[in-house]
């Protein structure tokens, strides 16, 4: 079926983040008649901001919510008559998280279990999660909390009993753009003459904001309940990154910030046994499903990768060189980019 979100009602958690106002935009352009659009975040000043580009009074179907997933009885509220959940709250710098971490913990695995369980005592049909490559082999705290929130929304198809409900997960890399990325710090540092690299052989996962948001819809519509979805991106050298934003500036290694890896990955060796090929999206599943594998293979013509697969950002196959970076940089990050 083609996912068709007029007549429903969604919530997004997180919703005034980069990913939440994209969702936004693309929600209300492509399903005009779409019943009620929720923007929940704790983040008032951002609520604030963010009516003043989709007002209610023009959107009728907009609604801001202010709440934190900590607070469940809220939730619980805040989902009665949602039939879909967008789970993309979260608390993502890994330096504060490092000398925050039982707050990150609060937001991120308390916050987690509080949007499961108030979808399960309200009629929510469909939820997708936000994940991250961090929570691939995490060595910071913030790829920990992300990986046990993973488990979480993959678990509780376990546990909805006789409900029509499917959770299931998205992860992917660095999203072009979006709030506290490299792009958008390296072009506000261009003007001083230098650009911190904190090791010259660090890569990344690239996807733009769309792409993001195609990802979530994609889930929305095709998940049979506990999937795990990682899209086929390509991958950066950070000083290629430099070198496309500011050539003219010199790139002063700093080092590995705590908690930093050289190369993100997306999928282990260990995932592999589980792991499929969907073709556009790689799929990770439970070891345990509640439907026929078999008819999944069959249905999404699904190829099983082979034993001992890992795709990270460093033995990627698809890169981004230096005049291809300046063009999306143009494209998804700044209008006003100088290409040549």
């Amino acid at each position: 079926m083609s996912l068709d979100l007029n007549g429903k009602s969604v919530l997004i958690t997180g919703g005034t983040g980069s990913l939440g106002k994209a969702l936004t935009k693309t929600i209300l352009e492509r399903w005009p008649d779409v019943k009620r659009l929720v923007i929940y975040s704790r983040d008032e000043q951002k609520q604030f901001q963010m009516a003043f580009e989709y007002p209610e009074a023009k959107h009728k179907a907009i609604r801001y919510f202010i709440g934190d997933v900590r607070d469940f009885e809220r939730l619980k509220r805040a989902f009665k008559g949602i039939d879909y959940v967008i789970h993309a709250a979260a608390m993502k710098h890994v330096p504060i998280a490092e000398y925050n971490p039982d707050e990150c913990v609060k937001t991120n695995i308390n916050g987690a279990e509080n949007v499961i369980r108030a979808t399960l005592e309200t009629n929510v049909s469909r939820v997708v999660a936000l994940s991250t490559d961090k929570a691939c082999a995490p060595i910071n705290l913030y790829g920990a909390t992300k990986l046990t929130s993973d488990k979480l929304f993959i678990a509780a198809n376990n546990i909805k009993g006789e409900q029509n409900i499917q959770f299931s997960v998205v992860r992917y890399g660095n999203v072009m753009g979006s709030n506290g990325s490299v792009m958008p710090f390296f072009l506000k540092r261009k003007a001083t003459g230098s650009l911190p690299i904190t090791d010259p052989n660090m890569t990344r996962f690239n996807i733009s904001l769309e792409e993001g948001v195609n990802m979530v819809l994609h889930a929305l519509e095709t998940a049979w309940g506990g999937e795990l979805f990682v899209p086929k991106i390509p991958s950066y050298k950070i000083t290629d990154v430099a070198t496309a934003i500011a050539p003219e500036c010199t790139q002063d290694v700093v080092g590995i910030r705590p908690g930093e890896k050289v190369h993100e990955e997306m999928i282990t060796p260990s995932d592999s046994f589980t792991t499929y090929d969907l073709g556009k999206y790689f799929v990770i599943l439970p070891q345990l499903t509640h439907w026929s594998l078999d008819a999944f293979i069959a249905h999404f013509s699904a190829k099983k990768v082979p034993v001992g697969f890992s795709y990270n950002s460093g033995e990627n196959t698809e890169w981004l060189d230096v005049p291809a970076l300046r063009k999306l940089i143009k494209d998804h990050v700044d209008p006003e980019f100088n290409l040549v």
